[in-house]
């Protein structure tokens, strides 16, 4: 029996550091208060990812942890409010944000305490109402629905409902994107300055529409043949506080946040036995695109877009 290999004792002089010429000025600072998922695809993960693909410094306050894989949520267990207040309250005296970001906030408690702490904080707030996860498990109370109408969404300077979740607070069910107008306009009357509604649950064309009540903007991308979306919503939603964290207009935010995911759910992966996530570092790999995927279609054929639910 041959012995092993001698490896050679770690030495610090052997690692050459880099050349540093002047102390580095922080990039803007993006907090997302959110749950986790255990699977990378989403939640806290899926927001992490993105605020490092995009060039910012990305914080968290976590609100919830799930045990979830590709093919759903087998458990979830929300944060006591005192530990979500002290979590925020810890990152921002001490380090600041540019921009905040909400996901899955479970509780009417939650809901509340996090509204009352961004409502505190002058910065731009992305709000994704996150109902349902991507395969269809509840991860937010019935009893929250309406902290989230007049609580939560009135401090929103964005807010991003899927459709389902469109239905879900306001009744407004839309058909087609000739609908969208009527749903940003449910959304809107519960304060926020700006609705996007995501069409991804509708045929043809990933359509998205976004509006203040005055300006609009209809965005559309390719609906590609991929079925593993999973994190688009907390995807899209950080992508905009990214923006808004580098001091984008937020029709600009918007617009440069649906190409990001757009190109994430193009290059989305098998992971699993179920649905995959999208691919957060498309722009740094070489087989980035549509090749990257499986090649099957999205669940239903209504989700393979980039704005979608958790």
């Amino acid at each position: 029996m041959s012995a092993a290999p001698r490896v050679p004792p770690f030495s610090p002089s052997s690692v050459t550091a880099p050349r540093v010429t002047a102390p580095r000025v922080a990039p803007p600072r993006v907090l997302t208060v959110a749950g986790s998922d255990s699977g990378g695809g989403a939640g806290i993960q899926a927001d992490l990812k993105t605020m490092l693909a995009l060039g910012v410094h990305g914080m968290s306050v976590l609100t919830a942890v799930t045990a979830q894989n590709s093919l759903g949520v087998q458990g979830a267990w929300e944060l006591p409010v005192e530990a979500v207040r002290a979590q925020y309250r810890s990152v921002v005296d001490d380090i600041g944000v540019q921009a905040v970001k909400t996901g899955m906030l479970a509780s009417a408690e939650l809901v509340e305490a996090v509204a009352e702490l961004v409502g505190g904080t002058h910065a731009p707030v992305v709000v994704d109402p996150v109902g349902v996860s991507k395969h269809g498990d509840p991860l937010l109370a019935s009893s929250a629905l309406d902290s989230v109408r007049t609580k939560l969404l009135p401090v929103a300077t964005v807010a991003t409902p899927n459709l389902d979740e469109v239905a879900q607070l306001t009744g407004v069910r839309v058909e087609s994107a000739d609908g969208m107008r009527r749903a940003a306009a449910a959304v809107l009357s519960y304060g926020p300055a700006w609705a996007l509604i995501k069409g991804g649950h509708l045929s043809g064309d990933a359509v998205d529409f976004l509006t203040d009540g005055s300006d609009e903007l209809w965005l559309r991308a390719p609906r590609f043949d991929n079925r593993h979306t999973h994190g688009t919503g907390c995807t899209l939603a950080s992508a905009i506080a990214v923006g808004l964290a580098k001091g984008q207009t937020v029709p600009d935010a918007v617009t440069a946040a649906k190409e990001y995911v757009t190109g994430a759910i193009a290059a989305g992966f098998a992971l699993g036995d179920g649905i995959g996530p999208v691919d957060h570092g498309w722009r740094f790999r070489e087989d980035r695109g549509p090749g990257a995927n499986d090649g099957r279609e999205g669940r239903d054929g209504h989700d393979a877009d980039g704005t979608d639910g958790a």
